[in-house]
């Protein structure tokens, strides 16, 4: 059944359920009440940032609480961001196997993944009040607050996540569907709590049971991921340990808590603001007046394009947005297939995902201790590097290109798109300049670009549609909180998994791999690849950075080297079919079937992996520019 007779069923029972109705009703009032405030959130977060940066470069006066301040609110967007993700069905799940089931079970599956994240808040609420009540006598030290003011953001997170939920049952599934899967959620849990004594004699074993089979089994079953590692974190915290229940909630929130990730909101937003005020559309302009006249030259436009724009936006989905619906007419014309233009927007996202500010990036930082400024510097060349594969089967494909009909732009025509796309040619330049310079941290970097292109969009490109700006806040709160919520969820886990010496079993076990940092780092290509289809990017580097990256560090690999590697190595499992979920959301933008991508994709991403081996094995190309 496809995503839209999926919605047309789920209308359908909302319509003729009186209960779905007034289910609907609460639901809009409650969710619009949540959706401002979540985006109300997000501009005060860019306006307490940015008045940091102007209060200590401009005017030599930090403003000593504003980092305490960012802090409290981005825990509370976060979690606001996490329910509006929850209402919307946007938290990030894999539906691969979900999809290819017959509709009957599907139905069933899609009610599932909406009471096994709805048992695990049932059972987490508790102890995330205790956490919250624990936080009152801790002070900070600049506003001198209690932290209860910021912890109680989960808890109250946390309940409105289980609202929505069941709002979200109640209007989009029918009762016999919610029965059932409520059913087999109770019965499962009970059947886990009475099972806790057999439990305590297996050991390690446990970990499979727990980290193996019940999250493999939530998240090809179309669970949330974040709720899946949640779930299976808490089921074995709670049945194999005597750990409090509130020591996990105290990791949930120290992985959400992490002051660096307050750079993704900022950059999710600005990558909206670049598409809203024209500037993405007038680099690929000027780059199409550039190559369009040679064979294939929209195809390295469309490279050079992703290149570009994501050294600003920081999200591939925004990234893609941004410029298929500028290229691909034009592409179409001129004969190009489809499924050819699919599979190489997909590959090009799998190849940008080092270029700073990306959030892949910004999370390797912050859960690994590597410096943030060296992995910006150091991922400019590799997807160079990379892309210079792609150019290679774009020209082979397009070698024998009609070009007869196509007009090569004067050079008066090129002075003009290029005058044009200055401003936006030089924002990521701008960005890291702010970086290097030590005007703005990492954190805060972003709040100086959307301010420039606020000034852009205004006074250059006079493009500024200000009724679309709620919208956009609402996306990045939504986008953010799906994104935070399973990072805290992973770190729980991670925690969960070093608690029991997993860890350093692993430790061991990768030192005594033959072949030394060669041997490692072929593993990590094969195991990350694996980690990018199933889990996605930020998951995986939540769950393994902390445990890897100190081991590739003790057998000579350089951090920011490995991690170029394994972000690469993670993109080709993004974006490559049949798991992939990178590939099916450049299918969604581009409005082509997944079935006619899938006889083009394979030379790119043999181009793609050719790429990763050329930078895995050459260590200058990642770390040639590093202070």
């Amino acid at each position: 059944m496809s995503v839209s007779l999926v919605q047309d069923s789920q209308a359908r029972v909302a319509a003729s359920n009186p209960v779905g109705q007034w289910a609907g009703r609460i639901d809009h009032g409650l969710g619009s009440l949540v959706e401002w405030i979540a985006a109300l959130l997000v501009l005060v977060e860019i306006a307490v940032l940015f008045a940091g940066v102007v209060a200590r470069y401009v005017f030599h006066q930090p403003l000593v609480w504003s980092d305490e301040l960012a802090s409290m609110l981005f825990l509370w967007m976060s979690m606001l961001g996490a329910v509006v993700a929850l209402r919307r069905g946007e938290h990030m799940r894999m539906t691969g196997m979900v999809s290819r089931v017959s509709p009957g079970t599907r139905a069933l599956l899609e009610t599932l993944a909406l009471t096994v994240p709805l048992a695990f808040l049932a059972l987490v609420m508790w102890p995330a009040f205790e956490y919250a009540y624990e936080e009152m006598p801790v002070v900070s030290p600049a506003m001198e607050m209690s932290n209860a003011w910021r912890a109680s953001a989960i808890p109250v997170g946390l309940a409105l996540m289980a609202v929505m939920a069941v709002l979200r049952l109640v209007r989009l599934h029918e009762p016999r569907h919610i029965a059932m899967a409520l059913g087999a959620t109770v019965v499962g849990v009970v059947l886990f709590w009475l099972a806790a004594p057999v439990f305590a004699p297996l050991g390690k074993f446990n970990l499979v049971i727990f980290f193996v089979i019940i999250v493999a089994a939530c998240v090809f079953g179309g669970v949330p991921i974040a709720f899946s590692f949640a779930l299976a974190t808490f089921a074995y915290l709670g049945l194999t340990t005597r750990t409090p229940m509130l020591v996990m909630v105290g990791r949930l929130d120290e992985g959400m808590s992490h002051l660096i990730l307050l750079a993704v909101p900022l950059f999710i937003f600005l990558g909206a603001l670049i598409e809203m005020t024209g500037m993405a559309r007038a680099m690929i302009q000027f780059l199409a007046s550039l190559l369009g006249h040679v064979r294939g030259g929209l195809s390295y436009v469309l490279i050079g394009a992703m290149y570009l724009v994501s050294g600003i936006s920081g999200s591939k989905i925004a990234d893609m947005a941004a410029i298929a619906p500028v290229l691909f007419p034009e592409m179409k014309a001129r004969g190009a297939k489809p499924g050819d233009l699919v599979a190489l927007l997909s590959a090009t996202g799998a190849q940008t995902e080092t270029i700073p500010p990306s959030i892949v990036l910004i999370t390797i930082g912050s859960v690994t201790g590597v410096s943030i400024a060296a992995l910006f510097t150091g991922g400019l060349l590799p997807a160079v590097a990379v892309g210079v594969c792609l150019c290679a089967v774009v020209w082979w494909r397009y070698r024998n290109e009609d070009l007869s009909g196509v007009r090569r732009a004067s050079r008066g025509e090129i002075g003009r798109y290029l005058l044009v796309a200055l401003p936006a040619i030089a924002l990521p330049f701008v960005i890291r300049a702010a970086v290097v310079e030590g005007i703005a941290t990492a954190t805060e970097v972003s709040t100086i670009g959307i301010v420039y292109s606020v000034l852009v969009g205004i006074f250059i490109h006079r493009q500024f549609d200000v009724k679309r700006l709620k919208p956009m806040l609402i996306e990045t709160a939504s986008l953010t909180g799906a994104i935070i919520f399973i990072v805290g969820c992973a770190t729980a886990m991670a925690w969960g998994l070093t608690q029991s010496g997993f860890s350093h079993d692993l430790a061991e076990a990768m030192k005594a791999m033959p072949g030394g940092a060669i041997g490692f780092m072929a593993i990590s290509i094969v195991a990350f690849i694996v980690l990018g289809s199933v889990l996605e990017g930020i998951p995986a580097i939540v769950l393994f950075g902390p445990l890897l990256f100190p081991i590739a560090r003790a057998v000579g690999i350089h951090e920011v080297h490995y991690a170029m590697v394994v972000i690469f190595a993670m993109g080709i499992g993004l974006f490559a079919p049949p798991f992939g979920v990178g590939y099916y959301g450049a299918c969604a933008i581009s409005k082509v079937h997944p079935d006619e991508g899938l006889p083009h994709i394979g030379g790119y991403m043999f181009a793609l992996f050719v790429g990763l081996v050329i930078v895995a094995a050459i260590p200058w190309i990642s770390i040639g520019f590093l202070k």
